[in-house]
C-alpha cells in the first residue's frame, strides 16, 4: 500500500474576495475528487484572497499507480483557467 501526496501552492487570478476564492477552490476540489477519487483539502493561506495551498492524497497498491493518478491531477490543476501553480511537491509513503 502506497500513499501519495501532492501539494500545490496556487495563485488565484481575479479573486476580489474570500467568496470568490471559495467558489474557485470548491470547483477545483470537486472536479479532482469526482474524476480521480482523491481527497483534497485547502491546507494554508485560508485568509488570503489570491493565494491558496491545496493538498491532494491518494492511496494505491503501488507507487506507479499513485504517480499516474497524481500526475493526472496535476495536469487538471495546471489546466485550470483560474488557478496558476506557483510551486508543487509530490511525496510517497
Amino acid at each position: 500500500m502506497v500513499v501519495g501526496i501532492v501539494t500545490w501552492d496556487l495563485h488565484l487570478n481575479g479573486c476580489a474576495s474570500l467568496k470568490d476564492k471559495r467558489r474557485i477552490l470548491k470547483s477545483l476540489k470537486d472536479r479532482l475528487h469526482r474524476r480521480f477519487n482523491v481527497s483534497v483539502a485547502e491546507t494554508a493561506h485560508q485568509e488570503l484572497w489570491q493565494r491558496a495551498e491545496l493538498a491532494c492524497c491518494v492511496m494505491a497498491t503501488d507507487r506507479r499507480q499513485a504517480e499516474t493518478v497524481l500526475g493526472a491531477a496535476d495536469r487538471l490543476v495546471a489546466g485550470d483557467g483560474f488557478a496558476r501553480i506557483i510551486d508543487s511537491t509530490m511525496s510517497f509513503v
